[in-house]
């Protein structure tokens, strides 16, 4: 996959990435939303990435590419997860030091007709804390429509949420 626009290139994930992903990863937004997503040392960011390589061959997991600015600096990624019943969710993340910037909504907005078309869907959720207040200006800009704001099942704890879906 390569998606370029006017700032990003959204591709896929080298070996060369580890250290980018890594040091993407601590930032304190993402400790706060998406603790599974931390990789404290390089080589888990490098096993991690390793086996989002794997995925892109076996389709046996999320689909996940990095975003790069257009001079090549890895600064986060977007992502197709399925769940169990055949559905999808969308995912993002991008670095605490290129937040504010727009490039999530920039990302995700080129990222949802190409992954859509590539794995056969025309609706996809997302879903994030309701106090990511950043997600939900992201989705919103997007084009998700909320569907649920409330208690709801979050990384395993029950956390306040918001549910959003796409339909293309």
């Amino acid at each position: 996959m390569k998606i370029e626009t006017e700032r990003l290139i959204i591709t896929e994930f080298d070996m060369s990435m580890a250290e980018s992903v890594h040091i993407n990863s601590l930032d304190d937004d993402n400790r706060r939303f998406v603790p599974d997503e931390v990789f404290e040392t390089v080589e888990e960011a490098a096993e991690t990435v390793e086996f989002l390589i794997g995925v892109y061959e076996n389709g046996n997991g999320p689909l996940v590419y990095p975003v790069l600015l257009k001079d090549g600096t890895y600064i986060g990624y977007v992502q197709a997860v399925p769940f169990e019943d055949g559905t999808w969710e969308v995912g993002y993340h991008i670095g605490g030091n290129y937040t504010k910037k727009g490039y999530a909504t920039e990302a995700v907005t080129a990222f949802l007709p190409v992954i859509m078309k590539q794995i056969d869907i025309t609706e996809i959720a997302g879903i994030c804390l309701a106090d990511n207040k950043a997600s939900v200006k992201v989705m919103e800009r997007c084009g998700f429509r909320k569907l649920y704001e409330g208690m709801g099942n979050y990384q395993g704890q029950e956390r306040m949420i918001c549910k959003f879906e796409f339909i293309s």
